[in-house]
């Protein structure tokens, strides 16, 4: 039974579209294998801080303490799953968790979507190697498709197992690393089968609230500074690429010829370029999104980026109504996984212009 399970689950996250022949059993394999070997590094947070102690790594240990807290926090105050999750502690020796794949055709930024045997179509393919990612992102390209790999620090089981804290990401600053855990405690919550834009809004939803009642209740004065400039810096970076994929849908919908389009992608790209260097002047120089910007960049960057804030007015909108209540936003949200995709996104529809009208005074 064990085994089923572990297989249900890494399957679930790591990918396991419908293949064929030799691809399947590999893919398969690298799935089940890479997400049982993370599980099994795993160590109770107290143990986890004792070793940190021992070997005199007080950073590690302080930073496992605030995710104890943290941890507590979420379920006492955010009403998110009270179990294993982020209590225990894995160091993988690796900067990323897995790395998934995500691409686009050469002139849409509407990302391809792989169907999976648990949890219908997502719009990326999860690796536990980068050179395997790489790989598959070589044999996307030659088909002729925009490819983004991107490293990830973390993922959920949606509850199945007891998601560990990893060492790619509980270096994080404390706000980030909160922001963090309550994103992925929110997967635990809701999970539309089929539907990335759904999961991720609902999360990056729970993840910003949390975040503001968490540095009004329980951070110092100082981490709730330096995640206002955080914070900050990630909402103008999340603009300017929305900005720049709703420029290139609309270059892409237009009427002029092939050629004319691809000319307009890569003027688009060299905007969008300049753009950064003077958001990034006007941080004095802050380097945290030279690493994305140094890479060649393609629709796949601007579809995965869209995929996590498409619904978030809309669930913004839905907690307010709900009047700040936990219990009954979660409730009305599992309501509306339930319901067929197209039902679901025209009630979200519906409730987006209630966000807008609330953010203008409305």
């Amino acid at each position: 039974m064990r085994g089923v399970r572990a297989l249900c689950v890494a399957l679930l996250l790591a990918g396991s579209a419908l293949l064929t022949g030799c691809d399947t059993v590999g893919y398969y394999y690298q799935s089940v294998s890479g997400h049982l070997s993370l599980m099994a590094q795993r160590e109770s947070i107290d143990q986890a801080i004792d070793n940190a102690r021992q070997t005199h790594n007080d950073k590690l240990a302080k930073r496992l303490e605030d995710a104890r807290s943290i941890r507590v926090y979420a379920s006492r105050e955010l009403g998110l799953p009270d179990n294993g999750s982020y209590r225990v502690y894995a160091n993988l020796k690796r900067p990323f968790a897995v790395w998934n794949v995500f691409a686009a055709p050469e002139l849409s930024v509407k990302l391809k979507e792989w169907c999976f045997l648990v949890v219908g179509c997502v719009t990326y393919r999860g690796y536990y190697d980068r050179d395997a990612a790489m790989a598959y992102a070589d044999t996307l390209r030659a088909q002729g498709l925009d490819v983004d790999v991107a490293g990830i620090p973390a993922y959920s089981t949606l509850g199945y197992f007891d998601d560990p804290l990893l060492n790619t990401f509980v270096g994080l600053p404390e706000g980030e690393l909160a922001r963090l855990i309550f994103h992925e405690l929110a997967h635990q919550v809701v999970y539309a089968k089929g539907d990335t834009a759904f999961n991720e809004s609902f999360a990056t939803t729970v993840e910003t609230i949390g975040v503001e009642r968490w540095l009004a209740d329980a951070a110092t004065p100082e981490i709730r500074a330096e995640y206002a400039i955080y914070d900050a810096r990630r909402v103008q970076f999340r603009a300017l690429l929305l900005a720049y994929r709703d420029r290139l849908e609309k270059l892409y919908a237009s009427p002029v010829s092939d050629d004319e389009k691809r000319a307009g992608k890569r003027a688009t790209f060299a905007s969008l370029q300049a753009d950064y260097a003077k958001l990034k002047a006007s941080w004095g120089g802050y380097t945290g999104y030279d690493r994305w910007f140094a890479q060649p960049l393609s629709n796949a960057h601007l579809g995965a980026v869209a995929s996590y804030l498409e619904w978030v007015p809309a669930f913004t909108a839905l907690y307010r109504r709900d009047g700040g209540d936990w219990a009954r936003f979660y409730a009305d949200v599992k309501g509306l996984a339930r319901e067929p995709k197209p039902a679901r996104e025209a009630a979200l529809r519906v409730l987006a212009p209630a966000a807008e009208s609330d953010a203008n005074g409305g």
